[in-house]
């Protein structure tokens, strides 16, 4: 898969967000400002993910259509992925 720079925006965004949330452990921030912001990342990540998986399977079932193949497995596998990322 090529990732294109959406993804690589968001996970340098994602970045960024680790880099503030060490900065606010080392300023001993409260620790309710802390989790939050690690809400934060997680949720980021997570719709990071999604949209890798949404984007690979978009690209593969075309794939799959064209050479007359069925795209079911395709679509187990990204419920699978979504899944096991939570």
């Amino acid at each position: 898969m090529e990732y294109n720079a959406q993804l690589k925006n968001r996970m340098k965004r994602i970045e960024g967000q680790v880099r503030g949330l060490i900065r606010m452990m080392e300023e001993q921030k409260d620790c309710r400002d802390v989790v939050t912001q690690m809400s934060a990342v997680r949720s980021a990540l997570d719709r990071t993910a999604a949209l890798m998986v949404s984007t690979n399977l978009a690209y593969c079932i075309r794939n799959e259509k064209q050479a007359g193949e069925s795209s079911e497995h395709l679509i187990n596998e990204a419920v699978h992925l979504l899944v096991k990322s939570r």
